[in-house]
């Protein structure tokens, strides 16, 4: 893991920076991760606790107090804490939605039911066109009228008796949780300020998401689905913030001073925990975020700037590409069924963490997810476990983890995940092992296709990629993916379950703001576009002063949204600093003509006929944050026999077999932290550690570079066969 030598997160304006200690947490679905940095002396803990679902508030303190001990420290060390958080994740991934209640303007109470079609996840086997799931019933949708035109301008007046009536239909029914999107309220807000207004005086318990502040960019469909993600998670996520919050402040009160505690944003950024209150939404891939981050500086490190990552958790796998260092940034994401326009790291995320749990279809085949066993209760050979198999139960029936997690702290009951699997099995009609391989297999290939998602799906051949597994979970089918993608190596980090908290150290304070500006290219209204830039990046300097940063330490950036016109999406662009003039602008549109070629292979750069459409100005906050700087490890000076602690029996596919031809095959079994530089273990092999195992399949081998990552890559099959039964032969 990192060793840093950098400064901590800014503190508010008129603070005092005391403590030495920079801390990240990053709370999953099963377990919480920790690493802790110590800026005097590069000194680096790491350390993982069990999340605690009920109030994951408490797995979060609790994680702070182990970390703490293993540092020989108290809170009075603490500089900073920065956290990463999968709770608005697995809430939507679950599909845990609440009862919400949705105004919009008359005359668009069907916009949820008309959506926008989509060709659903393996089309080739589809017939049809769906649509995603409605996040709010018929019933529960109210209208008001009052309409204003695509520039702002009053149609017809926002009707306050009317809005008088609906906040008192949801008051009475007991609907406290609302989503407001009114037709245009991106270029004009006023309606729906004044709605906020009825509803703060009538119905002060509500909690209230407006869109014009969510997303003020045009698109009523998605505006309105981004709101309702917003609202559905804010008090999921007000609730666990303040709890958290509250906790910290009774340190607060005894260091005499305030510990900065900031949020992951799903750009890419942290921001303090009482703006992201306000924001819940820009929490939604918060964990996959800071893992992407992480796994992007790691990857560089060692010599690999564009990767793909798997970032494998107790409830679901997020993948992304990382492109030149820099993770993919998207406004056409989502989370789940559910379609989100926030600013996002292009994560993809499914259903298949270890606590996914394996079940029948209505149709009897095998499925696996997206419901999980999350921490509590957890897969079935966890104390206290839960009922049904899980892609964990599957792993260690066929042996390719130990029966104990985080180095022995929790010991698993291996035969009560034989009984889970082989009632599964018997269902099935088939064996123990079959069963147990074939949920791997499903898990496998729902990863692989997410990984498809961000590459081939973006025009990127994913077999140019290797990639950085993490996450507790993660590395478990890496050789699997590997034959499945065609990928070229897999890196995986030392203490891999803590690489999304390890980059919540790495990131930067960042804040994005947009406004929708449609103009043709020949038609622009530049000083019109001066004065959005100016409004703009007045709020960006306003952001980034309350989370401390001077005005000479702010990064702005400027982009802008592109089109040809009639074209149903947009493609961002950069736009260079200095005065917004004619050549600034023509600038711009030839930025746009080459992204646009580069993505789709062709552009009409220099067409007369064909007219370039603005359509959405962008300016983004930077405050940076120093980051870590990575350790390197000790070179070999002995053989890899060292690091050899015994072998085990693991169901396997042999040398050159097809992956259904699996038997049980002897494997060595390697303590991760004995590896130095230069060590190769060859498969069949299990590495295990304190908070990740990595199998090893025939065929492959896995090599450790200066900064302690395994780098697996294939192997020649007499190889793999020679070294079967033992890999003490390698040395360094």
């Amino acid at each position: 893991m990192p060793e840093t030598a950098g400064a901590g997160t800014p503190r508010p304006t008129g603070s005092v920076r005391r403590g030495h200690l920079r801390i990240g947490v990053d709370t999953g679905g099963t377990f919480t991760d920790i690493v802790a940095v110590d800026t005097r002396t590069g000194a680096v803990a790491t350390t993982k606790t069990p999340s605690t679902p009920a109030n994951p508030a408490d797995g979060f303190l609790t994680g702070i107090d182990k970390i703490l001990d293993a540092m020989g420290a108290t809170a009075t060390d603490i500089e900073s804490i920065a956290h990463g958080t999968t709770v608005a994740t697995n809430q939507l991934l679950e599909g845990r939605i609440g009862e919400l209640g949705f105004i919009t303007t008359e005359g668009f109470e069907n916009v949820l039911e008309i959506a926008r079609q989509r060709v659903p996840d393996g089309y080739g086997n589809s017939y049809f066109w769906v649509k995603p799931p409605r996040m709010v019933p018929p019933e529960r949708i109210r209208t008001i009228p009052g309409r204003l035109d695509a520039s702002g301008h009053e149609v017809r007046p926002f009707d306050r008796e009317a809005a008088v009536r609906t906040v008192r239909w949801f008051r009475e029914r007991g609907i406290s949780t609302l989503a407001v999107c009114l037709l245009h309220s991106y270029a004009n807000d006023s309606h729906e300020q004044q709605l906020a207004e009825i509803i703060r005086s009538e119905f002060p318990a509500a909690v209230v998401s407006l869109s014009s502040r969510v997303l003020r960019e045009y698109r009523e469909y998605e505006r309105s689905m981004t709101t309702l993600i917003d609202a559905s998670v804010k008090p999921t996520i007000a609730a666990y913030i303040n709890g958290i919050a509250e906790r910290l402040a009774a340190l607060d009160l005894d260091l005499d001073r305030t510990i900065p505690f900031s949020i992951m944003r799903s750009n890419g950024g942290v921001l303090s925990a009482e703006e992201v209150a306000h924001q819940p939404i820009t929490t939604v891939l918060s964990g996959p975020a800071a893992g992407a981050l992480g796994a992007a500086v790691i990857a560089a490190n060692a010599g690999y700037p564009s990767v793909v990552t798997n970032d494998g958790g107790g409830t679901s796998s997020d993948v992304t590409v990382i492109r030149d260092g820099v993770p993919s940034l998207t406004t056409e994401g989502s989370v789940g069924d559910y379609p989100s326009k926030i600013p996002m790291i292009d994560v993809v995320t499914v259903g298949a963490g270890g606590g996914s749990i394996a079940h029948l279809s209505p149709e009897g085949t095998l499925k696996v997810g997206p419901r999980s066993a999350g921490a509590s209760p957890g897969p079935m050979c966890y104390p206290n476990g839960g009922s049904e198999p899980t892609i964990t139960d599957a792993h260690i029936v066929l042996g390719r983890i130990p029966p104990h997690l985080l180095g022995g702290e929790i010991p698993l009951d291996v035969e009560a995940a034989r009984r889970g699997i082989a009632a599964l099995a018997s269902d099935l009609g088939i064996t123990l092992e079959a069963c147990a391989s074939g949920i791997l297999e499903i898990s496998a290939w729902n990863q692989a296709n997410a990984l498809r998602q961000v590459t081939v799906k973006r025009g990127l051949d994913v077999r140019d990629y290797p990639m950085v597994t993490f996450g507790g979970s993660g590395s478990l089918l890496a050789c699997r993916l590997m034959d499945v993608l065609g990928l070229p190596a897999v890196l995986v980090p030392p203490n891999p379950g803590n690489v999304s908290a390890y980059g919540l150290l790495t990131v930067d304070v960042r804040n994005d703001y947009v406004q929708t500006f449609i103009s043709r290219h020949d038609q622009l209204d530049l000083p019109a576009i001066t004065g959005v830039y100016r409004r703009l990046t007045g709020q960006v300097r306003d952001a980034l002063q309350r989370e401390g940063f001077a005005p000479d330490d702010q990064v702005i950036e400027r982009t802008a949204d592109l089109r040809y016109f009639g074209q149903a999406y947009e493609v961002r662009v950069d736009c260079p600093d200095g005065e917004v003039d004619r050549e600034w602008a023509d600038t711009v549109t030839a930025a746009f003509h080459a992204a646009h070629r580069a993505l789709y292979g062709y552009d009409f750069a220099g067409r007369a006929d064909q007219h370039v459409e603005w359509v959405n100005l962008r300016a983004t906050g930077i405050g940076p944050i120093p980051r870590p700087q990575l350790a390197r490890i000790l070179p070999a000076t002995t053989d890899v026999g060292v690091a050899r602690t015994g072998e085990r029996q693991t169901w396997f596919a042999a040398p050159g077999a097809a992956a259904e031809q699996q038997r049980w095959i002897i494997s060595g079994l390697y303590e991760r932290t004995s590896l130095r530089a230069g060590h190769v273990v060859h498969g069949p092999a299990v590495v295990q550690e304190f908070g990740s195992t990595v199998p090893i399949h025939p065929g492959f081998a896995a090599k450790v570079d200066e900064f302690g990552n395994l780098v697996i890559t294939r192997t020649e099959i007499s190889t793999s066969t020679e070294n079967s039964t033992s890999t003490e032969q390698e040395s360094a």
